[in-house]
């Protein structure tokens, strides 16, 4: 049975449940613990509706909600929402991980309670709603409302760097999208300044009814690719990132590492490839560079870390280098590989950031210096964090090695030496997982401090047997989800292919009339 503005429901449910907690009286923090983690798990509920009547046959936008919101003479702002195949799965994950933080906080968080809880339900609304907004105005407010929350998260519940945590990542972050919306309000007077729509401003560029000269279109291009190159984050913009994953509360990297990353990339397939084809074929070469070398410098940063939040940090950055290359690889397998991944790369990290806030919870400390023998005394917890860390580095039959493979092959179906590059971040990635495993669980007990540490329990187990149980089913048998991305990243390509045909027109028309002036 369909629901009604069910994409409405999904996303404004949480900040709903927020402004409930709002209204609690002071002293009921455990009521408000359980009102939260009940309303989020609700939710998630709710958004599987989304995937049990998803039609994967289709390309278009599914769910679609649209209403005009603020019109005046000069403008029109609509409220339309709609997913498809590539944000479906953003959104479960989102409403998937959002509980999950709620409950790894249960005991760790024990100031501001009610604050922290409206924070991560308002930031679960602004994540959603970027994933499903498809007016560029709509899509810019939830953007930046997601911003907000998680510099509190930082700044109020974070380590002893936190405010410069919170103000690097707020203002790197602002930087870029400032630009994007400049870049929004150009378009709009582009396509004639009757609607911020994308699925119509699209049609227009594609149709040619709205022409961009080479210089507009570049500019535009850089403007929308600075504010995803910084939330992904690719080299050289990702130094915000380590110092705000350290001081995160847990709650705070989970979200963080498994969602917000991903708006980064999301943007880059719903925006810069379809709004700007040309551009972006004549960028791949420059941005395929930049993400090899966020691949091999995250890798290898990562292992030299001495500290466990710090190497998972990094490690995203080199594995969200891998998701920009499949990305620019402009081929099938490398575009659907990219999209996989961000949800592989949610799973795997979300739930290493969740296994080091479990060990800090008992032991105070995050140096792999400190550990050594964990197995020993904590079997359940070495098992679930050896479980992760092949997830993470893709072994057959989890997860990650679905991703990875078809972002391999589309990397070598576009560029061998960008394949092979890829294909060493990837040994580098096993390397430093494993032998930061073997340094924290194997081997001999030998600091005493380490003897009082009790395995996980049952919260802990109910926190991590999900993530670990999508993890093997995305592994095994993927072609639910691979299904279901396949026709809007259809979509995608042929945006691509159709501005390779108009390039090599335009080149041969100016090859037989040198004086001909020819508009690309």
């Amino acid at each position: 049975m369909e629901i009604g503005h069910i994409l409405s429901w999904v996303t404004y449910l949480p900040a709903l449940i927020a402004a409930v907690i709002i209204l609690m009286p002071r002293g009921f923090d455990k009521a408000a613990k359980w009102v939260a983690l009940l309303g989020s798990s609700a939710i998630f509920i709710l958004s599987l509706h989304l995937v049990t009547h998803f039609d994967a046959s289709r390309g278009s936008m599914q769910f679609e909600e649209s209403c005009e919101w603020i019109k005046t003479a000069a403008f029109a702002i609509s409220h339309h929402m709609g997913i498809d195949g590539i944000s479906l799965f953003l959104v479960i994950l989102t409403t998937f991980l959002t509980p999950l933080a709620i409950l790894c906080s249960w005991q760790s968080i024990n100031k501001r309670v009610k604050s922290y809880l409206v924070c991560l339900l308002t930031l679960e609304t602004g994540m959603i709603g970027v994933f499903c907004a498809l007016d560029l105005v709509l899509f810019y407010i939830f953007w930046e409302v997601m911003l907000i929350p998680m510099y509190f998260l930082i700044g109020v519940w974070g380590g002893e760097r936190r405010i410069y945590a919170a103000v690097k990542f707020i203002l790197y972050t602002m930087v870029g999208s400032l630009l994007m919306l400049v870049a929004i309000i150009y378009l709009y007077f582009a396509h004639g300044g009757t609607s911020f729509d994308l699925i119509e401003i699209t049609r227009s560029l594609s149709s040619g009814a709205v022409l961009l000269s080479s210089r507009e279109e570049f500019w535009l291009f850089m403007a929308f690719l600075l504010a995803f190159a910084i939330k992904v984050p690719m080299f050289p913009f990702h130094t915000w990132l380590p110092d705000a994953h350290v001081e995160a509360p847990t709650a705070g990297s989970v979200i963080l590492a498994g969602v917000l990353l991903k708006m980064g990339t999301y943007g880059l397939l719903r925006f810069c490839l379809p709004l700007f084809p040309g551009t972006a074929i004549d960028a791949a070469p420059y941005i395929s560079v930049l993400a090899v070398i966020g691949i091999i410098y995250g890798a290898l940063v990562a292992m030299v870390q001495p500290d466990l939040k710090k190497l998972v940090a990094y490690s995203s950055v080199s594995h969200m280098g891998l998701v920009v290359l499949g990305i620019f690889a402009f081929n099938m397998q490398g575009m659907q590989g990219a999209t996989v991944q961000m949800l592989n790369h949610g799973l795997s990290t979300g739930a290493l950031f969740l296994l080091v806030g479990m060990i800090y919870d008992r032991r105070h400390t995050r140096k792999i210096a400190d550990f050594g023998g964990l197995a020993h005394i904590s079997p359940v917890y070495a098992a679930a964090f050896l479980v992760v860390t092949l997830s993470s580095i893709g072994l057959p039959g989890l997860n990650g090695f679905v991703g990875e493979v078809l972002v391999l092959m589309g990397s070598f179906a576009s560029s061998k030496v960008f394949g092979s590059l890829a294909a060493l971040g990837m040994i580098l990635g096993a390397v430093y997982m494993l032998w930061m495993y073997q340094r924290v669980f194997l081997g001999k007990l030998e600091n005493p401090d380490n003897s009082a540490i009790k395995d996980i329990g049952i919260r802990e187990k109910l926190i991590l047997l999900p993530i670990v149980l999508v993890m093997l089913w995305i592994g095994v048998y993927s072609g639910p989800f691979l299904s279901r991305m396949e026709a809007s990243i259809q979509q995608v390509q042929d945006r691509i292919d159709d501005a390779r045909t108009s390039e090599e027109i335009y080149r041969v028309e100016r090859f037989r009339t040198p004086d001909l002036q020819v508009n690309k």
